[in-house]
């Protein structure tokens, strides 16, 4: 069976390097699809900005067209944190043996060690990092240690098990965040070709971001 792509994230707001990323990883990988799945609750960063509604009409608007990708909004039904481990439990028992990709940022990895029952992620995907502008691999802790002892170099590898090695993948690196997009729109400036059009819209029509956040993504 071909890897389901997971890319979790506050996509506050989603944007082209969100987009290039999954495109890339499904095509180097060989994704069957990739389900976008908006968080709800951030337990380790501040709310966002803009609220989950908005949030899920960007993101359905941003991919609409691309039988690659698929929104899932099981982590804004569910409530309470948005644990990515359990959101892999759910996944794994839907889709049996498939393997499961787990995309994270290069950044996001980096902070692993933080996560709830981080040590369980490989037992219920692989995880792909994915390259971002001035973000560098971990050199300690459970990020480095995952590497060292899970690492593979060859993604066809990753449609050979269903879940528990990690790559490193060589995508783009745009550099911008949704951070960067929100300045953007704070200042009164128009966010477009950042993002796709039809999610550009949303956001004007919502008036969405009139102050800028702090936390990227």
């Amino acid at each position: 069976m071909r890897p389901l792509g997971v890319f979790g994230g506050m996509f506050d707001p989603i944007h082209y390097g969100h987009l290039r990323t999954a495109h890339e990883l499904s095509e180097f990988i060989g994704l069957e699809r990739v389900l976008f799945l908006p968080a709800g609750e951030p337990p380790h960063r501040a709310a966002p900005l803009a609220d989950a509604a908005t949030r899920l009409a960007m993101l359905r608007a941003a991919v609409e067209g691309d039988e690659r990708f698929a929104v899932d909004d099981r982590e804004l039904r569910r409530g309470g944190p948005s644990w990515t481990i359990l959101t892999l439990e759910e996944l794994r028992a839907e889709r049996g043996r498939q393997p499961l990709v787990l995309i994270l940022g290069m950044d996001a990895y980096g902070g692993i060690d933080r996560w709830h029952r981080a040590e369980e992620l490989p037992d219920f995907a692989h995880i792909v990092i994915a390259r971002r502008p001035g973000a560098g691999l971990p050199s300690g802790g459970l990020g480095a240690r995952l590497l060292r002892e899970r690492r593979c170099d060859d993604p066809a590898r990753l449609a050979d098990a269903p879940a528990g090695r990690v790559f490193v993948s060589s995508n783009t690196q745009l550099d911008l965040s949704s951070s960067a997009v929100r300045a953007v729109i704070a200042a009164g400036r128009d966010p477009r070709y950042l993002m796709p059009e039809a999610a550009r819209r949303i956001i004007l029509a919502t008036g969405s971001y009139a102050r800028p956040g702090e936390a990227e993504e």
